[in-house]
């Protein structure tokens, strides 16, 4: 006699998800952790100049950003300003950082690429007679042609 088996079903064990919770914090706190927030919200378009040889600043907790535009407004922190009150601005800057911000402050420049050269050495001006002596000027990396191929 011939016996026919029949096969039981089978079924796939369930997932154990016990872990994912922890994994889940684990990532968001990893990424709280790593991610720099912006300070300021720009309220003038400028398109900065662009450039080849371009380095990046890497201690940020010391940069203090201003804003220029084409027709020459500038934005200081959260406000439209004029080059009287750079010297204030830089100030409360300063006295909002720690000691070792404050050392190594820097004031970088966002300006227009069409800005006119006067204003931007009006501002400069105005930043050393605030003692602000380390300048930035945040630029774009200018992208290079691709190389040509010979011609065969």
């Amino acid at each position: 006699m011939i016996k026919i088996r029949r096969h039981k079903r089978r079924s796939v064990p369930m997932l154990n998800t016990a872990s994912l919770p922890d994994l889940i914090f684990t990532v968001l706190f990893f990424f709280m952790i790593v991610t720099h927030m912006r300070k300021v919200t720009p309220q003038l378009t400028t398109r900065v100049p662009e450039g080849t040889e371009l380095t990046q600043n890497i201690h940020k907790g010391g940069l203090v950003y201003i804003y220029i535009n084409k027709e020459g407004q500038l934005q200081l922190g959260d406000k439209i300003g004029t080059v009287d009150d750079i010297g204030k601005y830089i100030e409360t800057e300063r006295k909002a950082m720690s000691s070792e911000d404050r050392e190594q402050m820097t004031i970088v420049l966002k300006a227009d690429r069409k800005t006119p050269m006067g204003i931007i050495n009006q501002v400069k001006q105005a930043l050393r007679i605030a003692g602000a002596y380390n300048v930035s000027y945040s630029a774009t990396q200018k992208a290079t042609p691709a190389p040509k191929m010979p011609n065969k």
